[in-house]
């Protein structure tokens, strides 16, 4: 069993693999925060997604490298909105999105697909479905970012949506800790969208 799970390992080096345990836990944290709506869902991402833009740089996957930029970026502007008060409350509380944001993730989606797209036929990455899917789940994951950092709840539906297919697609990768990661990812975000809507159910909301 162990071998199973963990033999594509004896090629690494044992400095990658401590690395990819670290931003494994702090992914972990950062996921935790969301959930329970605190600011350091962003300070614990940035350090989860630093490490694994260097390992991703390093394995050449260039997908899951741009996911991890986009979330550093989007962790800072991320913090800027959570942070932002008048007279001590929040400027952007919990809620649904909007129509206008319903088509801004759209326009997300598709822009992200175009994009790696793009990327992947410059790099001549298009060797295996792989790269499919990746092009799917950046541009999942891209709209999920964006709507948890204006703490909107639909947020949630697009991590579960690419937790469920990142699972076996990192395990096929070769990077079980990071799978299990995605496994873990599911079952807090489905939490995280129970307590969201809690949350809302006990706020007033304004169209």
């Amino acid at each position: 069993m162990i071998d199973f799970f963990f033999k594509q390992y004896a090629d690494y080096d044992t400095m990658d693999v401590i690395l990819e345990i670290v931003a494994v836990i702090f992914g972990f944290l950062s996921v935790w925060y969301s959930k329970q709506n605190k600011i350091w869902v962003f300070p614990t991402g940035m350090v989860s997604t630093l490490i694994f833009v260097y390992l991703l740089v390093k394995w050449e996957l260039l997908g899951d490298m741009m996911i991890n930029v986009y979330y550093f970026v989007m962790s800072i502007y991320g913090w800027y909105v959570w942070t932002r008060k008048v007279d001590d409350a929040d400027m952007n509380p919990i809620s649904r999105t909007t129509l206008k944001e319903k088509k801004l993730s759209v326009l997300i989606f598709i822009a992200t697909l175009v994009f790696v797209y793009i990327i992947y036929q410059v790099f001549g990455k298009w060797t295996s479905w792989v790269a499919y899917v990746d092009t799917l789940t950046t541009a999942i994951f891209f709209v999920g970012m964006w709507l948890m950092a204006r703490r909107k709840i639909e947020n949630w539906i697009f991590w579960i949506v690419g937790d469920i297919i990142s699972i076996p697609l990192y395990f096929h990768k070769g990077f079980t800790f990071t799978s299990f990661q995605y496994l873990g990812f599911t079952f807090i975000a489905i939490f995280g969208y129970l307590a969201w809507k809690k949350i809302i159910n006990k706020t007033p909301q304004t169209v």
